[in-house]
C-alpha cells in the first residue's frame, strides 16, 4: 500500500510515502509522482496481500456498507428462492472478503461458512459477524483448494464481486471451478458474479470513475485506474482519498486481473462438472454485475 498525505494550499504540498513507495512503482520528483520501473520486480500485490492490506478499509468503497449487505442479500436470496426453490440451507461463500454477502445470508437464517485467501479479511468477517450476533463458520482457504469443513455437503456456493478474475490463466480457473464443484452436494447451486468483461474488452476503459461520499471526517473519494497489459490482462490501481481539515490522505493499492469473459467462464464450469449454466444481467437481477448460476452434476 502506498499512502500519501497531501496538504491543500498553494505552495504547501507535503507528501509522505509510507510502507514502501517503490514497491508500488512510484517516486516523487519535481514534477510529481512518476512510475519507477524495476526490472524483475512485480509491482502488483498478490490477491492475498492486496485484500489483507484493504480489509480494514474495504467498507469505505461503499456509500453505506450495511445497506449494501442488506440489498445484496435480497438479490441473492431472491435468486435462490425463485430459480432454485431454496429458502434455507448450507452456504459456502468461497471468496467472502469482509463478509458483504456472508453476513446478509447469515442474517436470513442460512447456515454460512465464509472462506477467503485473505486471512485479514476472514478475521474481519468473523469480527463483523460476532458484532451482529450472527453465527458464521470462517476459514482461510484458496478458492483453488477450498479445504473447508463440510466440503461436498453445501447446498450453495458463492463467489461474488469479481473474485474469479484474479485467476490469471486457464489452469488456475479450471482448478477453482473443480474445487467449487467438489464442495457442493449433487444438485447444489453455484452463484458467481464478475464484471461485464464481454463489453469491457471491446473498449478497454482506463478505470472506474471517481465516486464521492460524505463522511464524519470529510469528503471521501474512491476510484480505480486500469493499466492494460494485454487484451485480457490489466493492473488495477485502487485509490482512496479522504479529506480532513483541508488535508487529503491518499491510499493506493494494486493487484492484477484477467478480463474473464462469460463464454470462457461458462466453458470452465461445464468442464468442471456443472450444468444448466445461465447468465443474468444487472437489469434482470438488480445486482451491479452479471451473475452466473450453475448446478452441480450428480
Amino acid at each position: 500500500m502506498l499512502v500519501a498525505h497531501l496538504k491543500q494550499g498553494r505552495g504547501s504540498t507535503a507528501c509522505v510515502a509510507e510502507r514502501g513507495a517503490a514497491r508500488h512503482g512510484f517516486v516523487l520528483s519535481r514534477g510529481g509522482w512518476g512510475r519507477l520501473m524495476i526490472p524483475g520486480v512485480a509491482l502488483e500485490a498478490s490477491p492475498a496481500d492486496f485484500y489483507d492490506d484493504l480489509a480494514e478499509d474495504y467498507h469505505l468503497i461503499f456509500a453505506d456498507w450495511n445497506a449494501t449487505i442488506a440489498r445484496q442479500a435480497e438479490v441473492i436470496t431472491g435468486l435462490l428462492r425463485a430459480e432454485h426453490g431454496l429458502l434455507s440451507g448450507r452456504v459456502l461463500d468461497a471468496s467472502c472478503g469482509i463478509g458483504t454477502q456472508a453476513l446478509g445470508l447469515a442474517a436470513r437464517e442460512f447456515e454460512v461458512t465464509a472462506s477467503d485467501i485473505s486471512a485479514v479479511s476472514v478475521r474481519r468477517c468473523a469480527r463483523e459477524a460476532a458484532s451482529r450476533g450472527l453465527s458464521i463458520t470462517t476459514a482461510v482457504a484458496d478458492v483453488r483448494v477450498l479445504d473447508v469443513p463440510n466440503a461436498g455437503e453445501f447446498d450453495v456456493a458463492l463467489s461474488f464481486d469479481n473474485a474469479l478474475p484474479h485467476l490469471l490463466d486457464d489452469d488456475a480457473l479450471t482448478t477453482a471451478c473443480v474445487a467449487l464443484r467438489r464442495v457442493l452436494r449433487p444438485g447444489g447451486v453455484l452463484l458467481a458474479s464478475i464484471r461485464d468483461y464481454d463489453a469491457i474488452v471491446q473498449q478497454r476503459p482506463s478505470g472506474d470513475p471517481p465516486r464521492s461520499f460524505p463522511t464524519e471526517l470529510g469528503e471521501r473519494i474512491s476510484f480505480q485506474v486500469w493499466d492494460w497489459l494485454s487484451q485480457d490482462r490489466y493492473t488495477l490501481r485502487h485509490f482512496t482519498m479522504q479529506s480532513s481539515g483541508g488535508d487529503w490522505a491518499v491510499l493506493e493499492r494494486r493487484t492484477a486481473y484477467r478480463a474473464l469473459t462469460r463464454p470462457v467462464l461458462s466453458s470452465a464450469l461445464a468442464a468442471a462438472g456443472f450444468k444448466n449454466i445461465v447468465w443474468q444481467m444487472p437489469d434482470q437481477t438488480g445486482f451491479y454485475q452479471p451473475i452466473v448460476s450453475a448446478i452441480a452434476n450428480a
